[in-house]
């Protein structure tokens, strides 16, 4: 007999998430927000309530967001996604915690390298965040960009997984001008004074 399909609501620290799921596969993880956009909870799915039973989705979210997991041992199964899109979904599950990638090479490793733009559209249509974790996504010069959890969610995400601040041409990864570090400094003020 198949698993039931069921959804969870996980309290964190940037908002309360809603997963649905069947057994291991998960097909949506929605933020429950006033005015966010919504994929919306399966028809037919039954609430589970905590605890949640251990390795179960709900339960890896958990332990996720306390700083006790780094990798999700589930499947995803979002429903409505194009061939491009769960390419694209594969290989950004294979960015572990910590590391980052830009639009551009996650196009190139798709095989499709001039495809930035249609990453970012891929990116926004992805009905899993955080298990499909495009938060790991950047610009191609470490800029924090289009996350349609809010880019302060986005940050607070790469800094849960130790890579924020994100730094360039350096072994801790890109980083911009404009970009300040957890200690205030700015790239200018790291840089010191010019010599003349």
């Amino acid at each position: 007999m198949p698993a039931a399909l069921e959804f969870a609501d996980v309290p964190t620290q940037i908002g309360t998430f809603r997963i649905a799921y069947q057994g291991s596969t998960v097909c949506v993880v929605d933020l429950l927000e006033h005015g966010r956009k919504q994929t919306g909870t399966p028809l037919g799915a039954v609430r589970r309530k905590p605890p949640f039973p251990s390795e179960s989705p709900p339960r890896q979210l958990q332990e996720y967001f306390r700083g006790d997991r780094t990798a999700f041992d589930l499947d995803v199964n979002p429903d409505t996604a194009s061939e491009f899109d769960r390419a694209i979904w594969k290989i950004l599950r294979a960015v572990p915690a910590g590391k980052t990638i830009s639009y551009s090479e996650l196009g190139r490793r798709s095989g499709h390298p001039a495809s930035a733009r249609a990453v970012g559209g891929a990116m926004a249509r992805n009905p899993i965040p955080i298990v499909i974790p495009c938060h790991r996504v950047i610009g191609t010069e470490g800029s924090i960009t289009g996350f349609g959890l809010g880019l302060w969610r986005k940050r607070w995400l790469l800094d849960l997984e130790g890579a924020w601040p994100i730094r360039s041409r350096s072994a801790e990864g890109p980083r911009h001008k404009g970009q300040r570090t957890l200690d205030g400094s700015s790239h200018e003020e790291r840089k010191g004074p010019r010599s003349k």
